[in-house]
């Protein structure tokens, strides 16, 4: 099997809180069975830091942006407690996602869960004052004295924004700079930021059948000690439409596959230069299948040229 980059730190006061809430019990939710801890989570450390996160992080494009309803946010709330006692810390979001940055403010808090996680946002508008008024609004909508990792959206008025993310690192209030896009025409670019610019992270779409980022921009992310963060993970659902009705092959049983949720999420974190993946979801039961993806064994190199023939073939 593939050796990976995981391995153990030093609990901090977030993985303490993260390790207790795992350990408090058990729950039944549908078919579905919550056993696994926060400290069965695989991680991966963020090259910059040495710092380690958990592999699996949670979106929230779409999934989050709902109105101040209790029954629409019900179910969010779940998501969000599921998340910290599987093990889970990093949340992304962005003002792009409509009330989504708000409502994960909100459930943290109702939550008292604050400490225990890592936070990811974005800065999306053209202009220095524009990105400083928007990133503020991060902090209030989030409610967090400290942004864990800041990215710029999109790439819009890229060098603007890291100069201002870089001046609020020095400052403490955030700690890790980033960039994304959300399509593969512009890997070019996001190539040429990470050979250009000292970054921490940077974001993009990929999926066991959107590859193109094991190209270049994997490669080159791994050279220059950036931590990837992969999201579109199941290409909006279409992946399980591709499978629906299908039953996993028996060989999957190899690297510990119980669902097609793990399927598509062991192949993008078998590779051990993928830090994170950030699949999003509105339902507790899929929240923990997903989060079952970071435990047990994965498929090596081998075995991901066969998952990946696997699904071309359907």
């Amino acid at each position: 099997m593939m050796q990976s980059n995981d391995s153990p730190q030093n609990l901090t006061r977030r993985q303490a809180l993260k390790r207790l809430s795992a350990l408090a019990g058990l729950a039944v939710i549908g078919p579905f069975k919550v056993n696994a801890t926060a400290a069965e989570q695989r991680k991966r450390k963020i090259p910059s830091s040495a710092e380690s996160i958990p592999v699996i992080g949670l979106g929230t494009a779409r999934t989050f942006d709902v109105a101040g309803d209790e029954n629409s946010r019900a179910p969010l709330r779940e998501v969000v407690r599921l998340f910290v006692e599987h093990g889970g810390t990093m949340i992304d979001s962005s003002p792009m996602y409509g009330r989504a940055e708000e409502v994960v403010g909100d459930l943290v808090s109702d939550l008292e869960l604050d400490d225990a996680l890592f936070y990811a946002t974005k800065v999306w508008t053209p202009g220095r004052e524009q990105g400083v008024e928007q990133m503020e609004n991060s902090f209030q909508l989030l409610r967090a004295p400290v942004i864990d990792l800041m990215q710029v959206h999109n790439l819009v008025d890229t060098q603007i924004h890291l100069a201002t993310i870089r001046d609020w690192i020095a400052q403490k209030r955030i700690r890790y700079v980033g960039i994304t896009h959300y399509t593969a025409s512009a890997f070019d670019d996001l190539e040429r930021l990470i050979r250009s610019e000292k970054l921490d992270f940077v974001q993009f779409p990929y999926s066991i059948v959107n590859r193109q980022a094991e190209q270049r921009l994997i490669p080159a992310a791994a050279d220059h000690g950036v931590a990837v963060i992969a999201h579109r993970n199941f290409e909006k659902g279409a992946l399980f439409r591709k499978v629906r009705g299908k039953p996993l092959p028996a060989w999957t049983a190899e690297f510990d596959c119980n669902s097609w949720g793990h399927f598509f999420i062991k192949y993008l974190i078998s590779d051990p230069r993928v830090t994170n993946v950030i699949p999003a979801t509105r339902k507790p039961k899929h929240l923990i299948d997903n989060m079952g993806a970071g435990l047990g064994r994965l498929p090596d190199a081998t075995m991901r040229g066969r998952m990946a023939r696997f699904v071309e073939d359907l």
